[in-house]
């Protein structure tokens, strides 16, 4: 089973995109389970939420991976918890830092800040989109993930990461 993450600052298109990966390879994704977490329990949260948070995107990585057919797509992961985490509280959970120390992903797609801001009431900083992309790509050298960066238009974006998600199913088939 590949496993492919989408990861990276608010509004770049991560969920967009990882629905339309799964929609036309034909197979499951994971939603960022932040959303639905603020949706239900309201915008303010703690430490303790984002633990909370961490927990439920486990379980939908978990679920989606159950059900995919040869690859599965995540809609962000624990990176996107820990940046979270120290940028608003000053420190991450060392569970969730463990985690990501044994996570493990295919590929993980990071888009660019080129799309416009959308206004969401979940989302809390259109104005350090830069700052968290760069902190985003620098986690994720240091991690020695295997990472594409992806910009354009939605439709460009998506060609982009078909292109890499072909590749690495012709890899995998090789092997």
């Amino acid at each position: 089973m590949l496993r492919v993450a989408i990861t990276g600052p608010e509004s770049t298109g991560k969920s967009t995109l990882s629905r339309q990966l799964a929609e036309h390879y034909g197979t499951t994704w994971a939603p960022e389970y932040a959303r639905h977490y603020l949706e239900e329990h309201g915008a303010s949260y703690t430490l303790q939420d984002l633990e909370q948070i961490a927990r439920g995107q486990l379980a939908a990585e978990a679920t989606a991976a159950a059900a995919a057919h040869e690859v599965v797509f995540f809609d962000t992961d624990l990176l996107v918890i820990k940046i979270w985490a120290e940028d608003a509280f000053g420190q991450c959970p060392a569970w969730i830092q463990r985690h990501l120390e044994q996570q493990r992903y295919d590929l993980v797609l990071l888009p660019g800040i080129d799309l416009p801001w959308a206004f969401d009431p979940l989302r809390e900083h259109p104005h350090r989109r830069q700052y968290f992309y760069d902190l985003y790509l620098a986690e994720l050298q240091a991690m020695g993930a295997t990472c594409l960066e992806i910009s354009g238009p939605s439709g460009q974006r998506f060609e982009q990461a078909r292109k890499a998600v072909d590749l690495l199913k012709k890899q995998a088939l090789s092997t």
